[in-house]
């Protein structure tokens, strides 16, 4: 029954579960969540980018027209997108 239910989309709920399970990672004292956005059966690279600015917590969503077929890989661009604007625009980004 298992074998089924995976085959027609009824199991598998906890890889799938598993692959959203979202991990921040810190990088320069910002705060950086991959947010990958799904998209026709790819995923869109995005990310929430987390600061403090003078004292005030700021966010920043990035949103990019890249899009990659797996999410682990979209996360991982995220991330590194992320990383490339907080290397070019520090707190300019807010």
């Amino acid at each position: 029954m298992s074998f089924l239910k995976k085959l027609f989309g009824g199991g598998g709920a906890k890889e799938a579960a598993a692959e959203k399970t979202v991990q921040a990672v810190e990088y320069k004292g910002y705060q950086i969540t991959p947010c990958p956005i799904p998209d026709g059966g790819q995923f869109r690279i995005s990310a929430r980018i987390d600061g403090v600015v003078n004292g005030e917590a700021q966010s920043h969503t990035l949103i990019r027209a890249d899009v990659l077929r797996d999410q682990s890989e979209a996360a991982e661009a995220s991330v590194g997108k992320a990383k490339q604007m907080i290397d070019q625009m520090g707190d300019q980004i807010f």
